[in-house]
């Protein structure tokens, strides 16, 4: 793979080489190079259809399993169309925060690697700590949720195997532990791939997992509605009586938070686009373009998979669709979406960590530049092309993947979970840091028509980040009065 992601120049060669190959493009000597881009780093080789598979397998990942329950609160009104006005937003927000990966020409301009590049070349003082907090925080809970959700997936197989032979009736009591340390050493191994631009095979196979099981859920939607020979669900959402007033409200808030939980990429984004190859066309162009894609795939799919699912169930809708068992037979699909599921969520988890695998190297590297441990690289004879093996990478990594592992044994609730990821990470890193970057790579004057729009924009989207955050809050704190820790499931 020829893509040059966040880091790329970690690894290669002595200091003093890297500070050469950087000061020959800042020459210019770089620009028509067939091996390095004008900033010196191995060309990149990523497209516009690389570019949306990277966002299609971190968006379409455990939150599209969670929205027939969604819709299911929230009703066959407000459900679509809050899906569809999650989407508009994303899409825009994304568009203007693709103007910031180079600053001033678009062509021409000084890159910026990664989200908190851009906005430490466009903001300053606490809002880049704070941006910085808020990205990896939500790294952290991206990797907890999907840990989660891959777990219940593998539980579900076995459940799903269970029911078959045993009968519905049997309530087939499994520990998920052992399935999260499943996953997590999967993800160890998976984790010392060093870079974004080596991990393209692993978007592409987990973009084509994720269309395979919400293929699955969608179908089996259609066969549930077919059998019930009508549709299920109200313009309302659950009736009050059924839930209490106030459950009703918490609920209706939660759905906000998966939402928003589902259509979350943006913190990933400038690191995708530094996968894209120089222009002509601009990478902002290609990138736009790769999110009109996949943006539109993802809301169809959406609509599809949450709609469907809340036709089949109605007020019954499980939280996750294909681990819920709303559905038990054929056993042997249902094995197939949810194996699909995980190894969709293997990938995912790694496209979503990458930045902060980097981050954490790079500050490690500019601490400790002679450090062996750190810089040091052990060449291993896996492949032809050979591997080279980073002992600081292996410790940090397999440590990182050990403790969010650990994490998601203690808290395991997905749909609450699942809202609070959302709600926290998708007003500031989806809404407001790119609008406040926009306006000033584009120079916005203050109290100008864009500039209140704009403004109001993201003053609405933090007005639904507070209500989705509480939401969640309550539903984890009603959780945890039931819970006890490394307990079967039910």
């Amino acid at each position: 793979m020829g893509e040059n992601g966040v880091g790329k120049n970690n690894y290669q060669g002595s200091a003093a080489a890297a500070a050469m190959e950087v000061s020959s493009a800042e020459h210019g000597q770089a620009g028509g190079s067939k091996c390095y881009d004008d900033d010196g780093r191995l060309k990149r080789t990523g497209t516009m259809w690389t570019a949306s598979a990277h966002i299609i397998t971190a968006v379409i990942g455990s939150g599209v399993l969670s929205l027939a329950w969604a819709i299911g609160q929230l009703g066959w009104v407000a459900g679509p169309a809050v899906m569809l006005l999650f989407s508009l937003v994303t899409y825009y927000t994304s568009s203007l925060l693709s103007d910031c990966y180079r600053s001033g020409d678009e062509t021409t301009g000084k890159r910026n690697y990664t989200y908190m590049d851009a906005v430490n070349a466009n903001l300053s003082g606490i809002k880049v700590q704070l941006c910085g907090f808020l990205q990896y925080a939500n790294i952290v809970g991206v990797a907890i949720g999907y840990t989660i959700a891959a777990s219940i997936s593998m539980l579900a197989i076995k459940r799903a195997n269970c029911f078959h032979v045993e009968g519905h009736v049997n309530p087939c009591h499994i520990s998920s532990t052992p399935y999260m340390i499943i996953f997590g050493v999967a993800e160890i191994f998976f984790s010392q791939i060093p870079d974004f631009d080596q991990i393209s095979w692993l978007s592409i196979l987990a973009a084509i997992m994720s269309f395979t099981y919400s293929t699955i859920g969608l179908g089996l939607g259609i066969v549930q509605v077919v059998a019930n020979k009508g549709v299920k669900g109200s313009l309302t959402g659950i009736s009050i009586g059924v839930v209490t007033p106030m459950d009703k409200v918490w609920r209706s808030l939660q759905a906000f938070g998966d939402i928003a939980f589902a259509y979350s990429y943006s913190l990933i984004l400038i690191e995708i686009q530094d996968t894209i190859r120089a222009p002509p066309p601009s990478e902002a162009k290609v990138m736009r373009r790769a999110t009109v894609v996949s943006v539109a795939t993802t809301t169809l799919f959406y609509m599809l998979c949450g709609c469907m699912g809340y036709a089949a169930f109605g007020d019954n809708a499980p939280g996750n669709l294909l681990t819920g068992f709303g559905f038990y037979e054929p056993f042997w699909l249902l094995d197939i979406a949810n194996a699909a599921i995980v190894v969709h969520l293997v990938g995912a988890y790694q496209v979503y960590c990458q930045p902060l695998f980097a981050f954490v190297e790079k500050w490690a590297q500019q601490r400790w530049p002679k450090s062996r441990f750190i810089t040091g690289e052990i060449q291993v004879p896996l492949v032809s092309c050979g591997f080279k093996l980073n002992l600081f990478r292996l410790t940090w990594r397999s440590a990182f993947v050990v403790a969010t592992t650990v994490v998601s044994m203690l808290l395991p609730f997905f749909n609450d979970v699942v809202g609070f990821l959302g709600a926290i990470g998708f007003w500031p890193l989806t809404v407001y840091f790119p609008v406040e970057m926009y306006i000033v790579q584009k120079k916005i004057p203050k109290w100008s028509s864009q500039w209140v729009c704009l403004q109001l924009l993201s003053l609405a989207c933090l007005i639904i980040t507070i209500a989705a955050a509480a939401g969640s809050i309550a539903g984890i704190m009603s959780d945890l009065k039931v819970y006890k820790p490394f307990s079967t499931t039910d």
